[in-house]
């Protein structure tokens, strides 16, 4: 609004751009075409990727809501719902346990999310729903690494339980999931029902 409030007084009063007043002038379309515009677009650009980190977001694909719906079903113990409760990171949950967390993590999550909007556009958007359930897979499986963002394999707390103790280098080294059935389950169990899982596919 600034910006096209300064550009509509310079077009309805044509200000001079030499002279005397000239230096306020172009002062003032510098603001209008260049700082207001570029400050406006950043503000959105912030706004949208925060908006695209929510679960709201996340399931917003028909094909993505019985995730979002598990997530929000205060009685589901999967992980994806317990995660969801989490005070710290709930209603970003997804993003959380998804994102890459390398040094261009952010840069390539938000790559991964397009290519996400793509097969949505182009495949999965007349997909059945109980036929999603089946065919989509995750591109690679959830590394542990994701995992140990929050929840280390140092504390005494951590390598108090027997079962973290006993399985230790096989967890960092990736060889065993967190998020498996003989772990901690899957952490979106209702794509595992139905049909048997494609060799090799994991969720």
């Amino acid at each position: 609004m600034a910006a096209a409030g300064v550009l509509v007084m310079h077009l309805v009063r044509r200000p001079p751009l030499a002279g005397e007043g000239g230096r306020n002038t172009k002062l003032w379309l510098l603001l209008g075409l260049g700082v207001f515009p570029i400050t406006s677009a950043g503000t959105a650009n912030v706004a949208g990727f925060a908006a695209t980190q929510s679960r709201t977001f996340c399931g917003s694909c028909h094909v993505m809501e019985p995730h979002a719906e598990d997530s929000n079903d205060p009685q589901s113990r999967s992980l994806a719902a317990i995660h969801a409760r989490n005070s710290s990171f709930g209603k970003d949950n997804c993003y959380a346990c998804h994102k890459d967390y390398g040094m261009y993590g952010y840069v390539m999550t938000k790559m991964g999310g397009m290519r996400h909007v793509y097969l949505y556009l182009t495949e999965y958007h007349d997909m059945p729903l109980e036929e999603s359930k089946h065919d989509i897979r995750i591109l690679h499986p959830l590394p542990n690494a994701n995992c140990m963002a929050c929840h280390t394999t140092t504390a005494p707390r951590w390598l108090s339980i027997g079962d973290h103790a006993s399985s230790l280098e096989a967890v960092r080294s990736g060889t065993v999931s967190c998020a498996s059935a003989g772990c901690h389950g899957y952490a979106h169990p209702m794509t595992k029902l139905g049909k048997e899982l494609d060799a090799g596919a994991v969720h």
